[in-house]
């Protein structure tokens, strides 16, 4: 049984930062990708940002140069810094780990609520 634990999530002012984090217990091989996606209410939920196992990092561009995920391999872990918050940032952030080669999978965090005032 593999789950995802996501923390650090809370409410920040603009301008702020917060550091996310989901890490994933249980027996689990090594995930291909590792991503953070968020839902703000009443909106579909997107992309934030993912890193491969090779490291390639994809991010959406409302982020771009204010996040930077990374990820820990032996503690089976992933990271968001998230700086210069802005109040369009606020939504449930989730984390999801994939395998794209046997055995397959796909796991997503229970979210955590990230919310930022003006």
């Amino acid at each position: 049984q593999v789950q995802l634990v996501e923390s650090g999530g809370g409410l920040v002012q603009a301008g702020g930062s917060l550091n996310l984090s989901c890490a994933a217990s249980g027996t689990i091989f090594r995930a291909n990708a590792m991503g953070w996606y968020r839902q703000a209410p009443g909106k579909q939920r997107d992309l934030v940002a993912t890193i491969s196992s090779g490291s390639t990092i994809n991010y959406a561009d409302s982020v771009k140069g204010r996040f930077t995920i990374s990820r820990d391999n032996a503690k089976n872990t992933v990271y968001l810094q998230m700086n210069s918050l802005k109040p369009e940032d606020t939504g449930v952030y989730y984390c999801k780990v994939e395998r794209y080669s046997p055995p397959r999978y796909a796991y997503w965090g229970q979210g955590t609520q990230v919310t930022v005032s003006s």
